[in-house]
């Protein structure tokens, strides 16, 4: 059975499966070997006609330059390369409206985006399907070329390319170091899924502090199995006895930092420059790769190593070509997957209150006058949200209490709240609402606002049924929710009205669009 990879979208690395990467590096190497060798290479012409969309609100030179280059190979291709300085952007129309009609304006789009905000292609994937469909129009697909300090899985799919050249196409192993501005360099942020190609992977983390990788992208590392260390310069990771064999540079990216850290930046650059002095320390076979520009003066990777066997970056470059024309004859129908098993969408619909549990119920009274327990207000019919934020300061869990009644807008009854010091010395926060049942999705939204809470229905002075609530696999279609990284797409002060959406990995949510994680505290705006 063939897989066709018509109206897909690339907007992060991990959209293609390992098994749909391989197949695209598999493909690469048959393509560059086939052009070598001066052989026909019309199987991977796309057939039908087609338009590309070079769409780049963010300046670019060897990514866009590279797309326009590929999309070309294909003859029957439209290659539109969109101005945006003269563009509706300008007159502040949404990313929505302006690639909708674009989408009209033929059978088949293919779209390249790079934009300053994060989670643009994910927004595009979902509303400009949504409007495909409503028109009878075949949904476009989109390429992620850079969303802010996101993602950049092109650069990774070509640079993945190339690690496996440099192994022979052995991905067993690989030991890479990761070196220069992993705070926002969205280049090394794709590695961590990116990477999963090879079976073993070791990470070496070479920054200062102040643009060490960020945290959660560590954990995320560590989470897929990686084997990962940290060093505050090259000259402490040469103290190692092995190095790896694999040496990714990223430039500083000045124009992103705050003056705090521009007033270091001589200081953080000399820690992951090379140097030649330090030529005589790196290991054997070693390959030096840069996703480019490097800067014209006092770069990371120095010119005097330009004629060096460590040069890897010039090849890195040139890959950046047949990868991108494989992946637009992919996502243009010109080759397909043979797939090894008849893949099925799995069609149950999860719960989408699943996270809240029915408890047993041991016959009593809720809210009735107990010692240690004064001041509670005894109902005879209700709601007693109790168990909120056990284990915290009395501080924080009067907070939790307040921020429940705001944003549950628990005003409307003669209702009572309070603080009780468990027999095992914690503490926990109640709330008991007299004649007030909470809806199931206020029930949802209590899960997401302090999860571990219990919530007790009171019928007749008894507990009639109990739930006790986790946090949600899903939190979205609440207006008091937003994502904090100010460059999302959903963030309200960039204008585009996308609502936020977030889904729950490990102890966190993530940000739908531009996957920054949150714990659920941060997610409340009162």
């Amino acid at each position: 059975m063939e897989k066709n990879f018509l109206s897909r979208t690339l907007a992060v690395i991990r959209d293609f499966s390992i098994e749909e990467q391989m197949f695209l590096y598999e493909q690469t190497k048959r393509l560059k070997e086939k052009w070598k060798n001066r052989e026909n290479t019309d199987e991977f012409q796309i057939k039908e006609p087609v338009n590309i969309y070079i769409v780049f609100v963010e300046p670019s030179t060897r990514t866009k330059e590279s797309f326009i280059n590929a999309a070309k190979f294909h003859k029957n291709a439209k290659v539109n390369i969109f101005d945006s300085e003269h563009s509706s952007f300008n007159k502040r129309e949404s990313y929505v409206d302006t690639f909708n009609m674009l989408t009209s304006y033929g059978d088949y789009s293919i779209f390249v985006t790079r934009t300053r905000l994060e989670g643009v292609p994910r927004l595009l994937e979902r509303k400009v399907g949504e409007f495909a469909d409503r028109h009878g129009i075949r949904k476009p697909a989109f390429i992620n070329g850079g969303d802010g300090r996101h993602e950049h899985p092109t650069q990774e799919l070509l640079d993945e390319y190339t690690f496996l050249e440099h192994k022979g196409f052995d991905n067993t192993h690989i030991r890479i170091a990761l070196i220069g501005d992993l705070l926002h360099g969205r280049t090394v942020h794709s590695k961590v899924d990116g990477l999963r190609i090879f079976k073993n992977i070791e990470v070496d983390l070479i920054a200062p502090e102040e643009i060490q990788m960020p945290q959660h992208y560590i954990d995320k590392m560590k989470e897929n199995g990686f084997e990962v260390r940290k060093y505050e310069s090259i000259d402490e990771y040469l103290k190692e006895v092995k190095t790896a064999d694999v040496w990714y540079f990223t430039r500083l990216q000045l124009e992103r930092m705050g003056e705090d850290v521009l007033e270091k930046a001589d200081v953080l650059k000399k820690a992951v420059t090379f140097r030649k002095d330090m030529l005589d320390k790196v290991r054997e076979g070693t390959k030096f790769y840069h996703p480019l520009p490097r800067p014209k003066i006092d770069p990371e990777i120095p010119v005097f190593l330009d004629n060096l066997s460590l040069n890897g970056w010039e090849e890195q470059a040139m890959n950046g070509y047949w990868v991108r024309v494989v992946l637009l004859s992919m996502l243009g129908g010109a080759i397909k997957m043979e797939a090894s098993f008849e893949e099925t969408k799995d069609n149950i619909q999860e719960d989408e209150y699943e996270f809240i549990i029915p408890a047993k119920v041991t016959h009593g009274t809720k809210g009735v006058l107990k010692e240690g327990k004064r001041g509670i207000k005894p109902i005879d019919n209700g709601t007693v949200i109790d168990h909120i934020a056990k284990g915290k300061t009395p501080e924080e869990i009067y907070s939790t209490v307040v921020k429940i009644r705001k944003i549950l807008k628990l005003y409307d009854c003669d209702s009572a709240d309070g603080i009780f010091k468990s027999a095992d010395g914690s503490y926990k926060g109640y709330i008991s609402l007299p004649d007030r049942y909470l809806t199931k999705k206020e029930i949802k939204k209590l899960s997401a606002i302090s999860p571990n809470t219990t919530v007790n229905i009171i019928k007749e002075s008894s507990v009639k049924e109990k739930y006790r609530i986790k946090l949600p696999p899903r939190i979205y279609n609440f207006e008091e929710i937003s994502c904090k990284n100010e460059n999302c797409i959903t963030n309200p002060k960039n204008g585009e009205g996308v609502p936020s959406s977030f889904i729950r990995i490990g102890d966190k949510l993530v940000c739908e669009y531009c996957e920054t994680p949150h714990d659920h505290e941060e997610i409340w705006s009162i």
